[in-house]
């Protein structure tokens, strides 16, 4: 199929549309956006749009339909909530109800640069933005590709829509974010929030990859001129888009990727950087990246359209997002070979953690099962503030499968690829959040430098007490090696050993729940100790 016409429209029960387009070019909807009054403009003509009370994802109002083959796979909870095929069929003839008689945006993409493991997708929206977004963070076919097209995957986006029957079916609320994987469709209704489509086509990614044996990873990717590639894990405000985006290596992608057989592939054609507190001479290349064709969301802007990054007045969780291409450094073909070096990135708040640590094989499957960060205020409602979480594999809330399915994965590839695999903490130094400060991106660059020349490995180690982490003494570029050993910053050294020891326990209890998942996964022994 070249073209999806209106009446293309009727197979997904959508009706009497009055117009669509296309896979739109940026001018076609840079003026929709203008024309039916979506978005505002910067000073150099970036569009801007405020995604309403939602600016972040809804977890809690995320399900799938509970049905066979699927439901034998999906790891039920309170991630992955089931429904009934019935509701979801409500849901389906509400949000049809909602695109039908209207100027339609139908934009076909692929998720995944590896051609033999990427996903044809459908997206179907009323918004211009919303059609700009998915551009921008999808893979666009070439007009060859068009020409054949077929869906493996449609996604139907009406936030407009309000489930005035969620009571009655047991929901959370009037929003919702369905899937239904034998159907091969998804719906959402009630929130505008851009960043649902594109988690919402990740999970689904979640769970085709590992099913097929490859791994499907939320982290970030770059590469070396010598081809070594390294992967960034981390929650959403760790850094992974700040650090895989370097000068000197080329982007492979900065949020989500998968590994097979042949090596490291990006699952998308963009970035979507948080820009809080953006400064153009820490990070030259995204604010660089905010130009036409970029999506700014949820910022403010004076009259004349310039940019204040940093207001936090509408949210903390401000994003751009913008085509790969806009990254003047970035890997052509969006794949590359097998990883050398692995960092798992997380905001510590507790302000204990190293800068950066050194991980054994089983020491590396602990941290990815445990995943420990802190929630940034503004990517989910009601986080105003980082709070302490764990969240398996640095993505727990986008996995539909059991969090061990991907580290078996993961303990695999290591093996076999012979990875290095470190931590580093990118959130507080020199006391706890709201006492002692964030890492400064020169020192948390200056570890990453040394991860990636090698130089970290002649680096004399300690050894930091109760985690058992190996911990270089010096490293090049760090202002002052002292805080490599992060007790060396608390003025109050009882109280840090206190807080230590406090967070080794909630590591422990997380960590109970892999005791039942067989001695396959019992790496508790390379936590730590109390």
């Amino acid at each position: 199929m070249s073209k999806v016409e209106a009446k293309d429209l009727e197979q997904y029960g959508i009706k009497d549309v009055v117009s669509v387009s296309y896979n739109p070019s940026y001018s076609k909807l840079a003026e929709d956006e203008d024309k039916k009054g979506e978005c505002t403009f910067t000073d150099n003509n970036t569009a801007m749009v405020d995604t309403g009370i939602f600016t972040g994802r809804s977890p809690k109002d995320k399900y799938f339909v509970k049905q066979m083959p699927s439901e034998e796979h999906i790891a039920w909870g309170d991630i992955n909530q089931p429904i009934s095929k019935e509701v979801y069929e409500d849901l389906f003839k509400q949000t049809t109800a909602q695109l039908s008689g209207k100027e339609l945006y139908v934009v076909d993409a692929f998720a995944g640069a590896s051609k033999s493991s990427r996903k044809s997708i459908r997206f179907i929206t009323e918004i211009a933005w919303q059609a700009h977004f998915i551009e921008n963070m999808f893979i666009m076919p070439t007009a060859e590709e068009l020409e054949n097209f077929e869906p493996d995957f449609v996604f139907y986006n009406a936030c407009k829509t309000v489930n005035k029957n969620y009571k009655e079916q047991n929901l959370n609320s009037d929003v919702y974010v369905a899937f239904n994987i034998e159907d091969n469709s998804a719906v959402v209704g009630g929130t505008w929030y851009g960043g649902e489509i594109k988690k919402g086509i990740f999970t689904m990614m979640n769970y085709w990859l590992p099913l097929e044996g490859k791994l499907s990873m939320h982290c970030s990717a770059n590469v070396g001129k010598e081809g070594d590639v390294c992967l960034f894990f981390g929650l959403s405000g760790t850094g992974k888009t700040t650090l895989s985006t370097d000068p000197n290596r080329a982007l492979i992608g900065d949020d989500e990727h998968g590994w097979d057989d042949d090596g490291v592939f990006n699952f998308e054609g963009g970035c979507y950087a948080k820009v809080i507190d953006l400064d153009k001479d820490s990070e030259p290349e995204i604010y660089n990246a905010i130009k036409p064709g970029a999506l700014l969301e949820n910022v403010v802007a004076d009259e004349n359209g310039r940019v204040d990054y940093s207001d936090k007045s509408k949210t903390e969780n401000t994003r751009v997002s913008y085509p790969i291409e806009h990254i003047e450094n970035h890997q052509p073909d969006l794949t590359a070979g097998h990883p050398k070096n692995i960092i798992f990135l997380s905001a510590d708040a507790f302000g204990v953690l190293p800068p950066v640590s050194k991980l054994t094989k089983e020491q590396a499957m602990y941290y990815f099962l445990s995943g420990y960060t802190a929630k940034v205020a503004g990517t989910e409602r009601g986080i105003i503030e980082p709070q302490a979480t764990f969240s398996a594999c640095f993505g727990e809330a986008f996995l539909p499968l059991h969090p061990t399915d991907y580290a078996k994965l993961l303990g695999e590839k290591i093996d076999e690829h012979g990875v290095n695999v470190y931590l580093v903490n990118t959130g507080w130094t020199g006391g706890e959040y709201g006492t002692g400060k964030r890492m400064s991106i020169k020192d948390t660059r200056a570890c990453i430098n040394g991860i990636l020349n090698g130089s970290i490995n002649d680096a004399e180690f300690e050894t930091l007490d109760v985690f058992n982490l190996q911990v270089p003494k010096e490293l090049e570029g760090v202002a002052d090696n002292s805080i490599l050993n992060p007790r060396n910053t608390w003025k109050d050294k009882d109280a840090y050993d206190a807080k230590l020891k406090e967070l080794a326990s909630m590591f422990i209890k997380n960590f109970d729940r892999y005791n039942d998942n067989g001695s396959e996964f019992d790496y508790s022994a390379a936590g730590p100790k109390l």
